[in-house]
């Protein structure tokens, strides 16, 4: 396998686990991209390179797209409240709401709504 696949498997099995701490409570907060290239023991800049040479997408890109993906899920199987979700993920819930309506186009309440038809 080349070099630069073998980087973005790894960052992909990072990210997933890394969210999954989060989610569980185990972390308390997400790391920055620079931190998770540190802990592949690479340079931001590398990462970042590669990730994008092959992808086509920032590493932030499917940073984003997960934790969506994982609130999506907890959004349409959990009755937690919007702003216990919010928390989880380590956002205030405005900001949370921002953000997934900047990444989905819905609110979360609007996704929620969707789910439940």
């Amino acid at each position: 396998m080349k070099r630069s696949k073998e980087i973005v498997n790894q960052y992909f099995v990072f990210l997933e686990k890394h969210v999954q701490d989060v989610i569980s409570g185990n972390l308390s907060e997400f790391m920055e991209v620079n931190e998770i290239a540190g802990q592949l023991a690479l340079s931001h800049k590398h990462l970042t390179d590669t990730i994008k040479k092959e992808t086509g997408q920032h590493p932030c890109y499917f940073y984003d797209e997960k934790i969506i993906q994982e609130s999506k899920k907890m959004l349409a199987n959990s009755d937690k409240s919007i702003a216990e979700i919010a928390r989880i993920f380590t956002y205030d819930p405005s900001n949370f709401s921002k953000f997934f309506k900047k990444m989905t186009g819905l609110t979360p309440g609007k996704f929620r709504e969707s789910q439940q038809t």
